[in-house]
């Protein structure tokens, strides 16, 4: 009844959701999937380092993600994203499983000779030809993207605010006018709302600027970054949020989003700065409004990652740091190499806020800002530097009879960079990795750990990929780093304080916020890598959950017993999904699970062994017991273990009284049982039985009489600890459980500093009606009913969790 009545709510809802109505003036396809297909979100908080994240919650910056954390059973994980430690390089192994995909975000293409930076749409899509030329997977195939450097397999249209797709997509921009009223129209408050933040962005970016300029920056840059920040920080935020939850409401598969505010402000003010965390507040605010849009959902059963792709370093600008520009500093420190050594490079000075404005088609900003004739191109000579962030790059050095060693020392000694790296022999890909810091000459592998210092927390993968990246078919002859071990402060090439792309603690130390149930792939490494969440979320798109009971933690002496009605899998939404079924009780990692409600091979809930799934999906032994039969169709209730176990008995329960049947409500004529298993832990025996009581008071005691009985807890077998568990459609205060208090003691009561909470009906649980009794010779220790937005949907009740110690066992 309650799903039944959940079920029509949500398609008045979605008649009048402002996500469906744009979807459908748009003209958008919808998914033509079953409710409980799987869908996932994947969140990007563009360069939030894991120890800028922790800092943030600490001061109240994340409120949702924190509650996410607390209430939602998300829990924080490390993720090394690789190096470089770019967002192009971070997608590409994340979208294709191609690992240093660019040697860094600007580079001299082999292909054409040319610079080139990933926010070219042209750079963009050479890059991704050269992937899909190995035949790579992609990962949003049939989804979409926003802010994205690479389509990575999403239709036509679907590649929103892309360097290959600027806008919002063809929809949008092909919409007649009286759609674009109604769309205007539809989401009026959220116009202003989106107004009214702009407002106060740009009134704090103004005294940004003026802060900015008071510290001796350039007025006309400071002036040039105002429209920018706002941009980036507001209007594309929103507008990406609000295509999220149009293409929620579509169903897609999968989609994912960068949200690019907090990387924007790192840059420019640092990664530690007020303005940078002031905009994590509004991400966490746009990640609540996705996280709600898809727990809403009726196309598909969503679920939301939120991840990183790299911090930031807090860095000092080479050029003010020295009072002269890289490019000159090689200059000069090169001057012994041959007559043409004037560099061709790329103005690192503007760094990438401009280029995050093109995805506007704000190219105009970018011509009020000349480049210094110092630094254009000089098409005579070969001689090429690279130099965006903390990682410069010289190519096609005339080495004039000089050793790449003494050019590495000079490079250092004269032009004061903190560490080169270089191949002995270029054109071997095995060859050694050789380069020069302060303290002379270093070797890689050999001296990683030294360059990198104790307190980096991926030294070996990091020296690793290192030396992969000085292979790469576009890394420069010389590989120049503004930070290694003992460098203070960090160095970047471009006119920026938050820096990233090289090697550094803050900048190789990313996050992911994942549901508790999907954990890391290796829990003794204790960190993620962009290819294995990769690999993860396409298993879950396949349906394959990881088991989070195959890593139950170790408790000692004490057993996590849980109950839950689960309501034949079908959820308040009207979805019929076992697997989320199985994701609340992966997530509470029970040693022992009693299950009411169960279908085996019912039509109504698609002919499906329910107690088998779920035992397969939990790695678990199962003991069913059919309280319904008919035909091939049953209905009972099970209990599952990983424990071993011996099932003691099952059997049906008395009926109600002579005269007294259901003639108003053909459920109280449903046949009610019990089953008994026997289960052995730390070598003690427990003795536990599982129940669903009947609708009608006197039905009840008859079967609590029962349960009390000789065939049952009476029994001469049942000797020991004892469990009574299940749904027991009554109050702590009736007749019924007043009953069985007389013998067993009731574990919400019993449980220390816990005020006994209700299970029904889970949207508001106001009844008590699931209960755990247990023999006076065990201790409960703990007491857990989770009101999850998960544990709301999936069933009418709420699942009761309780923790026990048994007699002999050691606190």
């Amino acid at each position: 009844m309650l799903s039944r009545i959940g079920s029509t709510l949500r398609r008045w809802r979605r008649r009048f959701s402002r996500s469906e109505w744009m979807a459908h003036l748009l003209g958008l396809s919808t998914s033509e999937s079953a409710p409980s297909d799987p869908g996932l979100i994947l969140i990007q908080v563009d360069g939030l380092a894991y120890p800028q994240f922790k800092r943030a919650m600490a001061k109240g910056r994340l409120p949702f993600m924190k509650r996410l954390i607390k209430k939602e059973h998300y829990h924080l994980e490390h993720l090394y994203p690789g190096i470089p430690t770019t967002t192009p390089a971070v997608q590409a192994e994340l979208f294709y499983g191609e690992r240093q995909v660019v040697p860094a975000f600007c580079f001299l293409m082999h292909e054409t000779g040319e610079l080139g930076r990933m926010y070219d749409p042209e750079v963009a899509a050479l890059v991704e030809k050269r992937i899909t030329a190995k035949g790579r997977n992609p990962l949003l195939k049939g989804g979409s993207c926003y802010l994205s450097l690479f389509r990575a397999g999403t239709e036509h249209g679907e590649a929103h605010f892309c360097p290959a797709d600027q806008g919002w997509g063809p929809a949008l921009r092909e919409a007649s006018p009286w759609k674009v009223f109604l769309l205007l129209l539809t989401n009026a408050w959220s116009l202003v709302r989106t107004g009214a933040l702009i407002v106060v962005e740009f009134v704090l970016a103004l005294v940004d600027c003026v802060r900015g300029v008071i510290q001796g920056q350039d007025l006309m840059r400071e002036l040039m970054f105002v429209p920018t920040r706002v941009a980036v920080t507001i209007l594309m935020r929103e507008l990406c949020t609000i295509g999220v939850k149009i293409d929620i409401a579509r169903g897609l598969p999968i989609i994912y989003v960068n949200l690019l505010g907090y990387d924007e402000q790192a840059h420019r003010r640092g990664p530690r700065s007020a303005f940078a965390h002031w905009v994590l507040k509004g991400i966490d605010d746009a990640i609540r409004r996705i996280w709600r849009a898809a727990h809403a959902s009726d196309r598909r059963h969503y679920d939301v990652w939120i991840f990183s792709d790299h911090g930031q370093e807090q860095t000092t600008p080479y050029e003010e740091h020295f009072g002269r520009s890289l490019g000159d500093a090689l200059s000069e420190a090169l001057s012994e190499l041959p007559a043409k050594r004037s560099l061709h490079r790329r103005k690192s000075g503007r760094g990438v806020q401009l280029e995050r404005a093109r995805l506007f088609g704000s190219e105009w900003m970018e011509k009020m800002i000349r480049e210094d004739e110092s630094e254009s191109p000089d098409a005579s000579s070969p001689l090429a530097l690279a130099a965006l962030g903390p990682v410069a790059m010289l190519y096609n050095v005339d080495m004039n009879g000089h050793s790449r060693a003494d050019i590495a020392r000079l490079i250092v000694e004269k032009a004061s960079v903190p560490l080169v790296l270089y191949r002995t022999d270029p054109d071997d890909p095995a060859a050694p990795v050789h380069g020069w810091w302060r303290e002379g000459a270093v070797r890689l592998p050999e001296d990683g750990a030294k360059l990198l210092g104790s307190g980096h927390s991926f030294p070996i993968q990091t020296t690793a990929d290192m030396i992969r990246l000085c292979s790469h078919p576009d890394a420069g002859d010389f590989m120049m780093y503004g930070w290694c071990d003992g460098q203070d402060p960090p160095l970047t090439f471009a006119m920026e304080n938050g820096s990233h792309g090289g090697v550094g603690p803050n900048e190789t130390h990313a996050f992911a916020l994942m549901p508790e149930d999907i954990p890391p792939p290796d829990p003794k490494r204790g960190h993620w890598r962009p290819q294995e969440l990769r690999s993860t979320a396409r298993a879950y798109l396949r349906g394959v959950r990881p088991a989070a009971v195959k890593h139950r933690p170790q408790r000692g002496n004490t057993l996590r017993v849980m109950t839950y009605n689960v309501h034949s899998c079908r959820g308040l939404d009207g979805k019929l999904s076992p697997q989320r079924i199985a994701r609340v009780i992966a997530r509470y990692q029970p040693d022992v699970v009693a299950l009411q409600e169960l279908d085996v091979m019912r039509e109504r809930s698609g002919s499906l062994d329910q107690a088998e799934r779920l035992a397969r999906l939990l790695a678990m032994n199962v003991q069913f017991h059919p309280a319904l039969h008919l035909e091939e169709e049953r209905y009972g209730d099970a209990i599952l273990t990983h424990l071993p176990v011996r099932l003691a008995k099952k059997g049906i329960l008395p009926g109600p009284p002579p005269g007294q049947s259901g003639l108003f409500n053909p459920a109280a004529d449903e046949p009610r049982g019990a089953v008994w298993v026997e289960v052995q832990h730390n070598g003690q025996k427990l003795h536990i039985i599982n129940t669903h009581l009947g609708l009608s008071r006197a039905e009840r005691l008859r079967q609590v009489d029962a349960l009390l009985g000789e065939e049952w807890l009476g029994h001469p077998d049942c000797d020991g600890p004892r469990i009574l568990v299940g749904d027991f459609n009554t109050l702590p205060s009736s007749a019924e459980c007043k009953r069985l208090a007389g013998h067993l003691r009731d574990a919400q009561v019993q449980a220390p500093d816990h005020n006994p909470q209700g299970t029904f009906f889970s949207r508001m649980p106001t009844l008590r009606i699931d209960h755990v009794y247990v023999s006076p010779d065990i201790k409960v220790k703990g007491v857990l009913v989770p009101q999850t937005e998960l544990t709301r949907q999936a069933s009418d009740h709420l699942p009761l969790i309780v923790d026990i110690e048994l007699p002999d066992g050691k606190s």
